[in-house]
């Protein structure tokens, strides 16, 4: 079994669920929910099937972080930080 570096939370309480993909400065922002995350990496769900490049930034509240993604599931992707 795989076992993770970090381990995952989900967000609760006041954290706010909404993030947004940004793929390039000059396209729109792609909405997207965070289900869980780390200090490593995160699992989001697109809400449908959406083409994305390997590597976006992830912005979630005020942190806007560099992504590689790690698998994909359906409208749910994992990435690394």
């Amino acid at each position: 079994m795989f076992q993770r570096r970090f381990a995952r939370v989900k967000p609760a309480g006041l954290v706010s669920r909404q993030a947004k993909i940004i793929t390039d400065a000059k396209k729109p922002a792609i909405p997207c929910t965070l289900i869980d995350y780390s200090p490593g990496g995160a699992c989001v769900d697109l809400g449908g099937q959406v083409a994305l490049p390997d590597r976006f930034d992830l912005l979630h509240v005020n942190t806007r972080k560099r992504c590689r993604i790690a698998w994909k599931r359906g409208s749910r992707i994992g990435v690394v930080f």
